[in-house]
């Protein structure tokens, strides 16, 4: 029997000159499942996604495993160093997958139910950011949203450019962006200890109840180890219950033990797993 793939819908172009397009899995040129790839580039390198990888017919039978491979050639010849998958928390099948073809987790989505409004200390002050202090504020949050980046597997111009675009598409107002918070915390005597950036409402869940998003959490590096981070979290959930959002995500990068420790203590749980490979 011979799997190939056969593309279901026509081509489509994506901002910045990404390209997307659906495939059907067939054997013996009977459709048998599906999936999309998807090539978006960021300065001189094309980051591809493989996503809605289905089998309807024949699962165990390896289908999956030769559409992925034949995805990754699609990818390659688009110009793609490197692939993405992003694999369901409690889908054992789709993650041993991902593992049996050399994907590696690179990146976690976690979230928590808010209930309860949590409580400050009171030893410290929460103030926006405003104009005057949002050109500095953005600078250091692309700096190391960028070193994140580069640890992942971006060079650096690629990085760089990434950086850049994300950060347009996502404050297109700048400080003023709506739905956006964004907070410094201090001490009191007004040192800054850390910043917060958090989307409101990210996207609308199935069940029709907004998802708020943890963008950036900062603290500065002088003030580390001070709990200050969780107390940049309990912010965020006290800013989207204020704002009638009982729900709240993040992502985290995996190689940030210390982050994904903090985020575990205060009940968030993984949604997501992001798998990736070199494609060179």
């Amino acid at each position: 029997m011979t799997t190939t793939l056969r593309p279901e819908s026509p081509e489509e172009p994506l901002p910045g000159e990404g390209r997307t397009r659906r495939w059907l899995i067939c054997v013996n040129g009977r459709p048998v499942g599906g999936l999309r790839t998807t090539s978006r580039p960021y300065g001189e390198q094309s980051w591809g996604e493989i996503s809605e990888l289905e089998v309807t017919g024949g699962r165990r039978r390896g289908r999956g495993t030769v559409g992925a491979l034949a995805a990754e050639e699609v990818l390659r010849g688009w110009g793609c160093s490197r692939v993405d998958v992003t694999v369901p928390a409690g889908n054992d099948a789709a993650l041993g997958l991902a593992v049996t073809l050399g994907y590696t987790e690179r990146m976690l989505n976690l979230a928590k139910d808010l209930s309860q409004l949590p409580t400050l200390p009171t030893e410290v002050t929460v103030r926006p950011i405003g104009p005057e202090q949002y050109g500095g504020w953005l600078e250091q949050v692309k700096a190391g949203y960028q070193r994140e980046l580069v640890g992942s597997g971006l060079g650096e111009q690629a990085a760089r450019a990434k950086a850049d675009a994300d950060h347009r598409r996502l404050l297109r107002e700048g400080h003023a962006t709506p739905g956006t918070a964004l907070r410094e915390l201090t001490d009191a005597q007004g040192t800054l200890l850390g910043t917060l950036w958090l989307t409101l409402r990210q996207e609308i869940q199935p069940d029709g109840e907004p998802l708020a998003w943890v963008m950036s959490v900062a603290v500065e590096p002088e003030h580390r180890g001070h709990g200050h981070g969780r107390t940049l979290m309990l912010l965020a959930e006290r800013e989207c219950l204020a704002a009638g959002v009982r729900r709240l995500g993040l992502n985290v990068f995996s190689s940030n033990t210390v982050a994904v420790r903090l985020y575990e203590s205060l009940g968030y749980r993984p949604t997501r797993r992001v798998m990736g490979k070199s494609l060179a």
